[in-house]
């Protein structure tokens, strides 16, 4: 299957400065190796945060 990197960057909502922007399975690899989520599980203050943890994704709830 064809990664669409311009139409994920369009829907993505992380404002971190990455190489990841747009390949959501490189972004999701990597979040869930540091034991985090990704921002796009975040509302779009809890992201400016940059806390990507588990538990600051339950607080936000």
């Amino acid at each position: 299957m064809e990664c669409k990197i311009e139409e994920n960057k369009t829907i993505c909502n992380c404002t971190y400065p990455c190489n990841r922007k747009g390949l959501c399975c490189e972004c999701l690899h990597y979040h869930r190796k540091m034991g985090q989520l990704p921002a796009c599980y975040f509302s779009g203050e809890a992201e400016k945060t940059y806390d990507r943890s588990v538990e600051n994704y339950l607080k936000s709830r």
